[in-house]
């Protein structure tokens, strides 16, 4: 038995540690230990990737052994092409945010240990697959998170630090509640027995044998854990909490926050919601498919109405994962009539893990951008502060203009091909949703080109006629970024290669 996701995890655990002791004085070092850890991880992600059969759909690198014997609780680690694909985001984000942070000198052991524990909490809800102690790592990701919003956010960091805590565990308290239920019912905790009890329809029998309320009591369990997964995304009207905690929280836990935490909650429906609850989803089909297309429209509207850059790319994140569960409800449909439906489900769920990965690595990117844009000048982020900036920051709004094209769907960045097969696979599945959603795509547009326009065009605001271009480090720091939007808009496939097997074992579960 290999140990490779152990060590994965434990590595930013400790890490930060080892960060948290070495006191405020020692800055550089605390700084430089923390990317170091950071990259270890990214190298340990790189390494998986590589050693990763992209045919077997299964789960690889897996670790199992007994852990509370007397509860009948495993210690269960594993990744298939979804769990891999989150871990090398993370990896990728992780150390990009601490480079954005080089500059931080309040507290610094104690805002990287923060960022690194959140990280191992991320590490560990994305490989693990036994309830128990996924749910320690879901609840490791929150507590780093409100306190790195809470001592280093902006002026209303308390009001948003409390509502982003009060909001997701709320939905933590159900879902646990949730599988608590199950755990009585059928004795499990594990996500892949679980899965099989619910292709055999054990599952119901045994909620409803043991609970009570037959008819009823699955779609209870359902919804308490429906509520933990939808305000981790979020999904519109459980979303009030992100605009705040993505505005105050400082640009580079911001990138950390939209980057890679929100995808927890979609990862959450696709690996534990979709293949335990398929029966429940396509109950309430249709009141889920509206929620996505709100969620989708409402905060691309919303975008567009806001005044404030940040707060303009957190309401287009909620817009673009809005796309991701279209995607995955859709896929539960019962696709009567519709030619080679399995293929369209796996189009529409290969776009959507795409989408996931896309949406990480361009909506950090621009949030990086944001913290760059703060630090020239003196924190202001608003569209009216600025104005002609491309005539003395030529370098800085070319490549911040790609991460919003990216962001956009142009064809050509990593942005198009998530969204392009999203739309294939359901437009056959549900096309009242897809069709509806696609004013989305339009808004979208439109506010983004808007942010060019207020920002970059127009006549040069005198007040920033000193400002400073891009310097060779900044370069150096956002071209990853900038690189992988190309890499994947022309070679998806080193994407969609990957997921695509575990894609496909996705859809035969949920065919009934």
């Amino acid at each position: 038995m290999n140990h490779w996701l152990t060590i994965l995890t434990l590595v930013p655990f400790l890490g930060g540690i080892v960060i948290a002791g070495l006191g405020s004085e020692r800055k550089n070092l605390v700084r430089s230990l923390a990317l170091a850890t950071s990259l270890i991880g990214l190298g340990g992600a790189l390494c998986m990737w590589l050693h990763f059969d992209a045919k077997n759909g299964g789960l690889q690198f897996v670790e199992k052994f007994d852990w509370v014997s007397s509860l009948g609780i495993q210690y269960f680690l594993g990744v298939d092409g979804l769990g891999l694909l989150m871990v090398l985001l993370t990896a990728i984000v992780t150390p990009l945010a601490i480079l954005a942070s080089w500059r931080m000198d309040d507290r610094p052991h104690v805002y990287h240990a923060l960022i690194l524990w959140l990280q191992a909490g991320l590490f560990g809800t994305f490989t693990a697959l036994n309830f128990f102690h996924w749910f320690l790592f879901w609840e490791l990701g929150l507590i780093p998170a409100f306190f790195l919003i809470k001592l280093w956010g902006g002026p209303k960091r308390s009001p948003a630090a409390t509502q982003f805590f009060i909001y997701t565990m709320v939905g933590s308290v159900a879902l646990l509640l949730s599988f608590l239920a199950i755990r009585l019912a059928t004795g499990s905790f594990d996500f892949i027995e679980l899965a099989a009890m619910a292709k055999s329809g054990e599952l119901a029998t045994k909620l409803g044998n043991v609970l009570g309320w037959k008819s009823q009591i699955a779609m209870i369990v359902f919804f308490g854990a429906f509520l933990g997964f939808a305000v981790k995304v979020p999904l519109i009207p459980f979303h009030t909490w992100l605009p705040a905690a993505y505005s105050e929280a400082p640009s580079p836990v911001t990138m950390l926050l939209t980057g890679v935490m929100s995808k927890m909650g979609v990862y959450g429906f696709l690996r534990i919601l979709l293949p335990i609850f398929p029966d429940q989803i396509r109950q309430v089909l249709t009141p889920l498919l509206w929620l996505a297309v709100a969620t989708i429209v409402l905060s691309a509207w919303a975008a567009f109405a806001q005044r404030d850059i940040k707060r303009i790319i957190a309401y287009s994140s909620i817009n673009h994962l809005g796309y991701c569960l279209l995607a995955l409800f859709a896929a539960t449909a019962v696709a009567t009539g519709v030619n080679n439906s399995d293929l369209q489900k796996a189009a529409a769920l290969d776009g959507a893990l795409l989408q996931m990965f896309n949406h990480g690595l361009t909506a950090s990117a621009l949030f990086l951008f944001v913290a760059l844009l703060e630090r020239r000048s003196g924190g202001l982020r608003g569209l009216d502060d600025f104005g002609g900036l491309r005539k003395i920051i030529p370098v800085f709004t070319g490549l911040m203009g790609i991460a919003i094209f990216s962001s956009l769907g142009l064809p050509g960045l990593n942005g198009f091909v998530g969204e392009f097969l999203i739309f294939k696979g359901v437009f056959p599945l549900a096309p009242w949703a897809a069709a509806i959603s696609t004013i989305g795509l339009l808004v979208t547009a439109i506010f983004l080109l808007t942010l060019i326009q207020r920002v970059f065009c127009g006549p040069l605001n005198e007040s920033w006629v000193k400002m400073p271009d891009f310097t060779t480090a900044e370069r150096l720091l956002v071209l990853p970024s900038i690189a992988l939007m190309f890499v994947l808009g022309i070679w998806p496939q080193f994407i969609l290669g990957a997921v695509d097997a575990t894609v496909v074992k996705l859809v035969q579960q949920l065919n009934f």
